[in-house]
């Protein structure tokens, strides 16, 4: 019987060795000098040899506490090894493990890629230590209801939204047969949806053109507010630019696909009023990564509020202009001025809806959209020099 003296007193040899307990409880010391506790057992008539951890961390009563639960299996004719595994397969079948390997997998932005481990979290919270596919359409309709409940309607569709993409990702790899929310259609309640308040009269943007072009703060959300309308791109898109990416002498800025919300790289004419607002703010940050750096820290962009919180200090609320909104008022202009479609999406950076035809779509129109883009930056300085409003001129 061994004793905590004598396992104390173990010490390795050049070749593996055992020291037996009881009942087949052993304790089994490697050259390497690690001492791991051993249960020997009979199942179906051949030996087999159980695991139960390393002394100390495993001490001498709970290693015999072990054993003896492996024994009842024993008895009752079970392979207590197999059900160790069974348990181990289980376990890698939970929503939880499942749920982070789709989280893992996704090629998504930052900002898209914290929202989605917030939506994982919650629902791990609620989920995780099921297996997958034992969850039910009732029970998640009640995990649902309780964000309903509470007025998140929002919060309880991206909820669903997120847990049946983790579900099919579980289908595609073997791990499921069933996605529970599609029975879930309609059950809960669809939040309204928000768009973002953009200006579109060409009188009133002219109007805030010229308030933009008053902005009495920091120069560089001066310059980032003037840019804004003229390259109407995503405001996350705006902020993270970084100097490597432009190029002044060709007119162009350059967005890797990681920064991009369909992680497609993407191209964006600037027209001269670009350039030269861009050449001015290269002698404050052009020695920096940032085009927009933080006053805080040149290490960081701005911060994601500085051009919404300018916007309000002109008296622009959200329910009358974001800065996500110029895209909106862009796309709209644009079209009414007789703008291909295909262009101005482009453009906009925008996902073809149908996915055989993106996928074949290769076309980049940027002839096109180096003319357009120097044609709107015309008509902005138009509407901001108080001129009539006048139609672009698609031939400049």
């Amino acid at each position: 019987m061994l004793t905590d003296t004598k396992l104390k007193a173990l010490r390795p040899r050049a070749t593996l060795y055992r020291v037996t307990d009881d009942k087949g409880l052993c304790i089994e010391v490697p050259p390497t000098g690690s001492r791991l506790w051993r249960f020997r057992y009979l199942h179906s008539g051949k030996a087999r040899m159980l695991g139960l951890g390393a002394w100390p961390a495993v001490t001498l009563a709970d290693a015999r506490q072990r054993r003896d639960e492996a024994r009842k299996l024993v008895a009752q004719g079970i392979d207590p090894s197999a059900e160790r595994k069974a348990a181990k397969d289980a376990e890698a079948l939970t929503f939880e493990v499942i749920a982070r390997e789709w989280l893992g997998r996704r090629e998504v932005s930052k900002a898209t890629a914290a929202k989605d481990a917030w939506l994982v979290d919650a629902l791990i919270a609620a989920l995780g230590h099921r297996p997958i596919a034992a969850i039910t359409s009732p029970e998640v309709l009640t995990l649902l209801r309780r964000y309903e409940d509470a007025g998140k309607l929002e919060t309880a569709q991206r909820l669903k939204f997120t847990l049946s993409a983790v579900c099919r990702f579980a289908i595609a790899t073997g791990r499921a047969e069933t996605d529970p929310t599609i029975a879930l259609r309609g059950a809960i309640k669809s939040p309204k949806v928000k768009h973002h308040a953009a200006i579109t009269d060409p009188r009133k943007l002219g109007e805030l053109l010229r308030a933009l072009h008053g902005y009495g703060g920091g120069y560089v959300v001066a310059c980032a507010l003037k840019l804004t309308p003229l390259l109407f791109v995503r405001p996350g898109e705006l902020r993270h630019a970084e100097w490597q990416e432009i190029d002044l002498d060709a007119a162009t800025w350059a967005i890797p696909a990681g920064k991009m919300k369909m992680r497609q790289a993407h191209i964006v004419p600037l027209s001269s009023q670009a350039v030269a607002i861009l050449r001015d703010l290269h002698a404050l940050t052009g020695r920096g990564r940032y085009v927009f750096p933080s006053p805080r820290s040149a290490q960081r962009p701005m911060s994601e509020n500085a051009i919404t919180a300018a916007l309000r200090s002109l008296g622009y609320g959200g329910d009358t202009m974001t800065a996500h909104g110029f895209r909106s008022t862009a796309s709209t202009l644009l079209h009414e001025q007789g703008y291909a479609s295909d262009v101005i999406e482009r453009q906009l950076a925008h996902k073809e809806g149908n996915a055989v035809k993106d996928a074949y779509n290769r076309a980049q129109h940027l002839p096109e959209r180096i003319k357009m883009m120097q044609a709107w930056a015309d008509y902005l300085d138009g509407l901001r020099n108080g001129a009539d409003v006048v139609p672009i001129r698609r031939g400049a």
